[in-house]
């Protein structure tokens, strides 16, 4: 090697000291040692792979570019959620929390180094081509995606809108895998979407979390109210297929139906990296019983919730157990416009419970199953249809009219459709029923 490009590649290794120094500075702040605590060989053998590329790779290669890719790999080898956002992503990060950005509207992660679907986003291509989530994506259109980064994948995923994408996905139970084409589309995320599923009782689904989530939440609260015309008498909250979002979104929904007491604290190694959040007075349901639908899609910041509705005994958890990410990124802008996306802390639920790699386990456990009504072809007999059968006594004859009305529509309510949330308006109506016999 030639003075030169030693030279060069001393100075490259200052620089790259600097830049570890500037950005690392809590970690060596707390070592209160000098340089000799740095891995000087291990920079050295970094400066020596730098050199040889310049000098002996096929092609010549941008300083910027190699660089670039030395900090993806490092934040690479840390964990699925840190990455090195380019001015682009960094963009499109900000866009996402606002609710509208392009691409097919799922939540992704890595895992065996392929794309994990975490959930398909409600009302997006994705979810209506069937996608679901714990899908594996081996291939996107004849590219595999074994190689790639995350950040790769999704810029492959995201393109034009209007234009077509195959996935080719590996899903649990079947023995070949599944080919299938989504149209790119800009997402508009509506994060919150409620209706009124009987007289008194309430239906509220978070899709996402957004900055603006809690808002959205009371004005669905205030609509339910007036079309109940007063009080509920209970609430499910939806937060199935929920892949998170925005930290304060979550904790302002908890804060929503809790009084008091501590919502989440996160631990990390930086003092500002350990935080707690509690909640203020006011429950935006007046105590009424709830019951929270969640599943293996609902990750992150629906876990937040999820846990301290549990934790405080506000709410009943009914599903499958969540899907277990329970770490902090935080967002540090660097120069030029791209930024960090670090891992700086984990999660705790205020029992001082980790969903770390765990998850949330319901209350009760209930897997997605199918509803069919079972048609009778004769009506079964009771009392009334016997022969001579003593009268009730009542000056008010029952009538099979009403009661016939409410089978019918009972079995065509597309609550039937979907067992879990049946079940869970069920479970609700007891609670409610109980907590009425005991005022």
């Amino acid at each position: 090697m030639n003075a030169r490009t030693q030279n060069y590649l001393l100075l490259m290794t200052g620089l790259i000291l600097g830049v570890l120094v500037s950005i690392g500075h809590g970690v060596f702040a707390e070592r209160e040692t000098s340089q000799a605590t740095l891995p000087v060989e291990e920079l050295r053998t970094f400066s020596d792979v730098f050199g040889r590329i310049k000098n002996d790779y096929v092609e010549s290669v941008e300083d910027k570019d190699l660089l670039e890719n030395a900090i993806r790999g490092m934040l690479t080898g840390l964990d699925p959620h840190s990455a090195y956002l380019d001015e682009e992503q960094f963009k499109e990060l900000q866009v996402g929390t606002t609710g509208q950005f392009g691409g097919l509207g799922i939540e992704v992660g890595m895992e065996d180094g392929f794309v994990k679907v975490i959930a398909p986003i409600d009302d997006t291509p994705a979810q209506r081509a069937g996608v679901k989530a714990g899908d594996l994506v081996i291939r996107l259109d004849d590219t595999p995606v074994k190689g790639m980064t995350l950040n790769e994948a999704v810029k492959i995923m995201r393109g034009k809108p209007g234009t077509d994408i195959q996935l080719t996905i590996v899903r649990e139970g079947l023995d070949k895998p599944l080919q299938i084409t989504i149209t790119r589309d800009i997402i508009k995320v509506k994060s919150v979407k409620h209706r009124l599923l009987e007289p008194g009782y309430g239906y509220l689904r978070i899709s996402q979390f957004q900055s603006k989530t809690a808002d959205y939440l009371m004005d669905a609260m205030d609509d339910l109210r007036k079309e109940n015309d007063g009080a509920l008498k209970g609430l499910i909250l939806d937060l199935r297929n929920n892949p998170g979002g925005v930290l304060n979104g979550a904790v302002a929904v908890s804060d929503a139906f809790l009084e008091k007491g501590l919502i989440v604290y996160t631990e990390g190694r930086l003092p500002n990296s350990s935080l707690r959040f509690n909640a203020t007075p006011d429950d935006v349901a007046n105590g009424a019983p709830m019951v929270v639908l969640v599943n293996q899609g609902s990750a992150s910041a629906s876990e937040i919730v999820a846990g301290a509705l549990q934790d405080h005994k506000r709410a009943i958890i009914i599903g499958a157990r969540t899907f277990g990410k329970g770490s902090v990124q935080t967002i540090l802008p660097l120069t030029g416009g791209t930024a960090l996306k670090l891992t700086t802390a984990r999660y705790y639920t205020p029992s001082g419970h980790s969903i770390q790699a765990e998850g949330i386990i319901p209350d009760i456990e209930l897997e997605p199953l199918k509803l069919s009504s079972v048609e009778q072809s004769i009506d079964p007999l009771s009392e009334a249809d016997l022969s001579g059968h003593l009268e009730n006594g009542n000056k008010r004859k029952p009538g099979k009219g009403t009661q016939e009305k409410q089978d019918k529509s009972d079995t065509e309510s597309p609550i039937r459709n979907d067992y879990q949330l049946y079940e869970a308006l069920n479970m609700l109506k007891g609670m409610a029923i109980l907590q009425e016999r005991m005022q």
